[in-house]
C-alpha cells in the first residue's frame, strides 16, 4: 500500500514539474514574439527599416495628392475643408449681417480651389522633404503609432516643407484668382468707420491649411500600409512592415 501511495505521489509530482516546465517555454515563447514585435525583425537593418518608413510616406504622398487635386478634394472634404480666415472673423460676422453670404461662399471655394490646384504639384516637393528627412532610430518610428511615420514628418520637415510649397500655393491661388473673390470683400469692409483694416496674407494662409490637410490623407495612408497587406505596393514596404506581422 505504501510502494503504491509514493509510486501516486511520484507520478503527481513528475507531471506537476512536466506542467510548470511547458508553462514556462511558454512564457518565454510568448516573451520571445513580444521582444520581436518590440525591436523589430532581427534580420532588418534600421537603414532597411528607414528606407521602407520613407517609402511608406512617399507612397502616401502621391496618393494624397492624386485625392486632394481632385474637384471638391478639399472643398467638400469636412476633414481638410479651409475655412475664412480666423484672424479675420469679425470681418465675416459684419458682411454677413451686409448681404455678403453669397460673396463670402465664393471666396471660401476659391481657397480650397487653390488648395487642390496646388495638390497637383504636391507630391515631388513633399517627396524631396522625406528623401531628405534625417531618421536616427527607424525602429522607434516603425513600432510607434499608426501614424508614427507621418507625425515625425510633420515635426522635421515642415519649416523647408513649407517654404518649397510656397509658390505652389502662390501660383495656384494666381491660377483660380481668389484675390478676385477677396478684393470686393475686403474693399466693402474697409469703408465701414471705425474698423480694423484687414488683409491677411493669404498665400501663407492657403500654404499652412494646404500642408495640413495633405498631412491628414498621408496619415491615412500610412495606416493602409500599416494594416493592409495590399497596400504593400513594393518589396521593402513588404518586408519592413510585413515583419511586424
Amino acid at each position: 500500500m505504501k510502494k503504491i501511495l509514493l509510486l501516486a505521489l511520484s507520478l503527481g509530482f513528475l507531471t506537476g514539474t512536466a506542467q510548470i516546465k511547458v508553462k514556462g517555454l511558454m512564457n518565454k515563447d510568448s516573451l520571445a514574439k513580444k521582444a520581436k514585435v518590440l525591436k523589430g525583425d532581427p534580420k532588418l537593418s534600421n537603414e532597411e527599416v528607414v528606407k521602407g518608413l520613407k517609402e511608406a510616406l512617399s507612397v502616401g504622398t502621391r496618393n494624397s495628392s492624386s485625392l486632394a487635386s481632385k474637384l471638391d478634394g478639399f472643398y467638400k472634404n469636412p476633414r481638410l475643408f479651409i475655412p475664412w480666415p480666423e484672424e479675420a472673423k469679425d470681418m465675416k460676422a459684419r458682411l454677413l449681417k451686409m448681404g455678403f453670404a453669397k460673396k463670402i461662399e465664393e471666396f471660401e471655394m476659391s481657397l480650397n480651389r487653390a488648395a487642390e490646384e496646388a495638390a497637383l504639384k504636391a507630391a515631388p516637393v513633399f517627396v524631396d522633404a522625406i528623401t531628405n528627412m534625417s531618421v536616427q532610430d527607424g525602429f522607434a518610428i516603425l513600432n510607434g503609432a499608426d501614424t508614427a511615420a507621418t507625425n515625425y514628418l510633420r515635426k522635421t520637415t515642415y519649416g523647408p516643407l513649407k517654404t518649397n510649397f510656397l509658390p505652389v500655393v502662390k501660383e495656384a491661388i494666381e491660377k483660380v484668382k481668389v484675390t478676385s473673390y477677396w478684393n470686393p470683400l475686403v474693399t466693402a469692409y474697409n469703408k465701414l468707420p471705425g474698423v480694423k483694416k484687414q488683409n491677411p496674407d493669404l498665400d501663407d494662409y492657403v500654404t499652412n491649411k494646404a500642408i495640413v490637410g495633405l498631412m491628414v490623407l498621408i496619415a491615412d495612408e500610412e495606416i493602409k500600409i500599416r494594416k493592409d497587406p495590399a497596400a504593400r505596393v513594393s518589396e521593402i514596404l513588404k518586408k519592413v512592415f510585413g515583419s511586424k506581422g
